[in-house]
């Protein structure tokens, strides 16, 4: 027999797999979202949905994100399955309300007998002077509200998994995308099947000498630091928090318990934010398994600039990740540098933010 030759995939076109077996699955699917349907069809990720659905259930929406978010919200206690899109986090923000005061507080008020299954798609801009506001990971302040759940995807492995599993919940869900990963490559023989549950936590390495927690872009940039470390010596840790529930933590205890040592990378704001709690959470949990103070990697309590000279430092990247570690393990480590350092684009072949 011929030799079965790999194919590989990316998180794009894994993003977009979910979506279609979702419309397949369940024919009271909805899909909306601001340039859904035009030729860039949001970095790629919904081709083919309005040709393959129609265009009464895939459609574009005007710019009227509150309006929508209601819509949506509306249409999922209806008994239609919900799936919403917005190019940027950011233009998010006008429908607040209706995401909390009304998705995250129903199935609560009405003592579990009305459902929300709505899931809104936020992605993350990044580089080529998109700012303030295109940039932000607002991960941490949408896992304060309770009733709404918060799903951060980071490996193409797993993403049309989680998108689908997302989708399929009965609950309000967040699914925040940085921007950054739509290119990521893997082989499709590597792709996690679809009906598989939702994990808290995946580990992608282990090691007994530190602990690395990750989530997003930041993930891609533990798992870089953890092969550089381990050339000097140092075994890493590497876990990835998939869900903001940190009633899943448990694994993130036992690596802690095992190595000592913890580092949370967090592709957000360091103050006040996941990490934060990771750190609280750990300290309470294992206090007498430390053998040095958890750490944590975030930006700065600043908005990211736009300017390209005023990004170089803002984002943290597997150097300093590495030069972190060093510091927490006392250990002396040679140049763990780069050769090619890029603050404002993830890689040579990235083409725009659009």
């Amino acid at each position: 027999m011929p030799e079965k030759i790999n194919k590989e995939t990316t998180f794009a076109e894994q993003i977009n797999i979910a979506q279609h077996q979702a419309m397949a699955d369940d024919p009271t699917m909805l899909s909306f979202g601001l340039g859904i349907d035009d030729p860039k069809a949001i970095f790629n990720t919904t081709t083919g949905l309005s040709e393959s659905f129609g265009q009464q259930r895939v459609f574009d929406m005007p710019t009227a994100e509150n309006a929508m978010t209601g819509i949506g919200i509306g249409a999922a206690l209806s008994g239609s399955r919900v799936l919403m899109t917005h190019q940027r986090l950011d233009f998010f923000l006008l429908a607040m309300d209706q995401l909390v005061n009304n998705a995250a507080k129903w199935h609560y008020m009405f003592n579990g007998q009305m459902k929300v299954p709505i899931t809104i798609r936020l992605i993350i801009g990044r580089g080529w002077g998109q700012g303030p506001t295109h940039a932000q990971n607002l991960q941490a302040w949408f896992a304060h509200v309770p009733g709404l759940k918060v799903v951060i995807p980071s490996k193409t492995d797993s993403v049309s998994q989680q998108l689908y599993q997302a989708i399929m919940d009965d609950n309000p869900v967040l699914f925040i995308e940085h921007r950054w990963l739509h290119q990521q490559q893997c082989d499709e023989s590597e792709l996690v099947p679809l009906c598989l549950p939702l994990d808290n936590i995946r580990q992608h390495k282990q090691g007994n000498d530190i602990t690395l927690v990750a989530n997003s872009y930041m993930l891609l940039e533990a798992l870089l630091a953890a092969e550089k470390l381990a050339q000097q010596g140092i075994q890493c840790d590497v876990l990835e928090t998939v869900q903001m529930d940190k009633t899943g933590w448990q694994p993130i205890y036992d690596s802690v318990a095992k190595t000592g040592h913890l580092l949370v990378c967090d592709s957000a704001h360091k103050s006040f934010s996941v990490a934060a709690e990771l750190v609280a959470s750990v300290t309470e949990k294992c206090f007498d398994k430390l053998k040095a103070s958890p750490q944590r990697l975030g930006l700065p309590d600043y908005p990211e600039p736009t300017s390209f000279g005023m990004t170089k430092d803002f984002y943290n990247d597997a150097d300093n990740i590495g030069t972190k570690v060093s510091r927490i393990l006392n250990r002396q480590l040679n140049d763990v540098s780069s050769k090619i350092k890029l603050h404002d684009v993830p890689g040579h072949w990235f083409k725009g933010p659009f």
